[in-house]
């Protein structure tokens, strides 16, 4: 899967997850947060999930800490 790490409205990390088959671009277009923070690919393993990798249209790459928002927001915990 890939995602986008948007910054929404009130300033939180808010991570959009999507098909591999969507491009970065295309998924962009439809959301109306002004500011990208990431972008990349999440992979879920035995060990939790796992973001790596860029996307070179948008000039975002993968970052330490969104494996960690991910599972966040999927639990529905704040950060």
């Amino acid at each position: 899967m890939k995602y986008i790490m948007f910054e929404d409205f009130s300033g939180t990390p808010l991570p959009i997850i999507f098909p591999k088959r969507i491009d970065f671009v295309e998924m962009r277009e439809q959301i109306p947060y002004t500011k990208v923070l990431s972008a990349g690919y999440v992979n879920l393993s035995g060990s939790g999930f796992a973001c790596h990798g860029e996307s070179k249209s948008l000039a975002a790459q993968a970052r330490a800490e969104d494996a960690l928002i991910i599972v966040a927001k999927l639990s529905n915990h704040e950060i």
